[in-house]
C-alpha cells in the first residue's frame, strides 16, 4: 500500500490501519519523500587500502562506491515500517540501513528524534551517501558500510504484545551478521534497541557500535550527561577539556576568553545567537560551539544522556547500563557559517542537529573491541521523550527526574 504522505514537502505519517487492533501497532507501508538521489556506483571496483576514513581503515572493497548525488529532488516512494503505541510513534527505514527515521511524542507531538522531511545524502559514508537525521546504528565501524544499503526487515510479535522490528544485514567486508530489533512496549513510553552481532567467521574480528541519535538544536536547545561528569575528550582523545565549562581551548576555540570577555564581534554566530542566559563556554549548548567538534564522556558512571529543548518544554534521555555502554559523545557541525554550509547540504529547510551517540564497550572513537570466532554479542540501549522538567539529573527505564523542578514524570 502506498501513503500520499507528503504535504508541501513535509512528511506525515500515515494512520494505522483498520487490522491493527492492539496496543502496540506495527505494519509496512511506503511512504513518499522528497529525495536527492545518488548517482550509479562507480563500475570498477576500488581498492583504497591506505585511505583512512573515521580514524580507521577506510578502505571499500568488495563494496560499490558512489561519489555523485543529483542536485534536483524528486519525489521517491520508500518502503517504510511503522510502529506505535499509546505514546510513541516510531518509522524505520529498511532501504537505508534499518535506521530510525522518525521518533515522535505523541502525547505533545514532538519529534525527540530529528525527522528529516527530505532524503539528501552527502557523501559522508564508508561508500559515499549518508544522510542526517533520526538514529543510524553504526557497525562494525562507524558510518557502517551498510548506512546507505537497504537491509531485511522482519516484523515480530510478542505473546505480552510487545512488537520488535528486526533489521539485519551481513556486512560484505567483515562477513559478521548484525541485527537490530526495534521494540515498543504496550503501556510504556520507551523505545528499546535489542542488538545482536554475531562473529560467523573463523577469525576473531574487530568491531564496534555507536547508537547516532540526531536531535534539532537551535539557540535554547542544551545537551546533558550525568551530574559526576568533569572532563570530555576528543577523538582518541588527542584533547581534554573541562566540561560543562570549558576553561581552555579546544577545537582551535578559546573557550576560556570567551568566559572572561565574551564571544568576538567577528566570533558572532549570524543564526542561534544565544541570549545570555548561559555561560559562553558552557558546552552543553548548542549555540555556544561554532566549529564542527566532537566530544565524548570521560569516567561516568551514569547511565543516561540526553537532551532538552527549552523552547518546546520537551526532549529525551538515552539510557543504556554503562558497564556495557560507557559511551555517550556529542557531535556538532558548529553554530556558524561553516555549520551552516552543511546544513544546507544534508537538508533543505529541517535546520541544524545534534548527534547525541551511545556506544558499548568503549568511552571513545574509533576505539574497536574483539569478538571470537562464532561469538554473539547481545545488548539493548533505550530512549525515551520526556517533557516539562528541564535537564534531568538522573534517569532509568522509567522515569526522569529533574532536580531543577523537583517534577518526575513515568513514561
Amino acid at each position: 500500500m502506498q501513503s500520499e504522505a507528503i504535504d508541501q514537502g513535509k512528511l506525515i505519517l500515515p494512520q494505522a490501519p483498520a487490522s491493527e487492533t492492539g496496543e502496540v501497532k506495527a505494519w509496512e507501508e511506503d511512504v513518499t519523500i522528497r529525495t536527492y538521489r545518488p548517482f550509479a556506483p562507480d563500475r570498477n571496483p576500488l581498492f583504497l587500502e591506505k585511505r583512512v576514513y573515521q580514524g580507521s581503515s577506510g578502505r571499500v572493497y568488495p563494496l560499490p562506491v558512489i561519489d555523485r548525488i543529483e542536485t534536483d529532488p524528486t519525489f521517491q516512494s520508500w518502503h517504510a515500517v511503522h510502529l506505535e503505541n499509546q505514546y510513541l510513534r516510531m518509522m524505520v527505514l529498511p532501504q537505508i540501513g534499518g535506521r530510525i527515521h522518525v521518533g515522535m511524542d505523541k502525547v505533545n507531538g514532538y519529534d525527540f528524534f530529528y525527522r528529516q522531511n527530505v532524503i539528501k545524502p552527502a557523501l559522508v559514508g564508508l561508500a559515499g551517501p549518508w544522510i542526517s537525521g533520526g538514529v543510524e546504528f553504526n557497525w562494525p565501524q562507524h558510518h557502517r558500510p551498510a548506512t546507505y544499503m537497504p537491509v531485511e526487515a522482519t516484523i515480530e510479535r510478542s505473546l505480552d504484545g510487545s512488537i520488535t522490528v528486526w533489521c539485519s544485514d551481513h556486512d560484505p567486508m567483515s562477513r559478521m551478521k548484525g541485527m537490530h530489533g526495534i521494540c515498543l512496549y504496550p503501556d510504556k513510553a520507551y523505545v528499546e534497541v535489542k542488538v545482536r552481532l554475531y562473529n560467523r567467521t573463523e577469525l576473531t574480528q574487530t568491531f564496534l557500535w555507536w547508537a547516532n541519535v540526531a536531535t534539532h538544536v537551535h539557540e535554547q536547545y542544551q545537551s546533558f550527561f550525568p551530574k559526576d561528569v568533569r572532563f570530555v575528550a576528543d577523538h582518541a582523545k588527542r584533547a581534554v577539556t573541562e566540561y560543562p565549562l570549558s576553561r581552555g581551548t579546544y577545537y582551535g576555540v578559546d573557550y576560556g576568553e570567551r568566559a572572561e570577555h565574551g564571544v568576538p564581534v567577528e566570533e558572532m554566530p549570524s543564526h542561534f545567537v544565544p541570549d545570555g542566559s548561559y555561560p559562553p563556554n558552557d558546552l552543553g549548548w548548542y549555540a555556544n560551539i561554532p566549529v564542527p567538534t566532537s566530544y565524548m564522556i570521560i569516567g561516568s558512571k551514569g547511565d543516561f544522556a540526553g537532551g532538552y529543548d527549552h523552547k518546546q518544554q520537551a526532549g529525551f534521555v538515552s539510557f543504556s547500563n554503562h558497564h556495557i555502554s560507557p559511551g555517550k559523545k556529542q557531535w556538532t557541525w558548529g553554530n556558524h557559517d561553516f555549520g551552516y554550509a552543511w546544513d544546507r547540504s544534508l537538508t533543505d529547510e529541517d535546520g541544524p542537529y545534534i548527534e547525541l551517540m551511545a556506544g558499548v564497550y568503549t568511552d571513545n572513537q574509533p576505539d574497536f573491541s574483539f569478538i571470537a570466532p562464532g561469538e554473539t554479542k547481545t545488548f539493548s540501549q533505550f530512549w525515551y521523550p520526556i517533557r516539562e522538567i528541564g535537564v534531568t539529573a538522573r534517569s532509568h527505564v522509567g522515569p526522569a527526574i529533574s532536580l531543577l523542578r523537583s517534577l518526575s514524570i513515568s513514561p
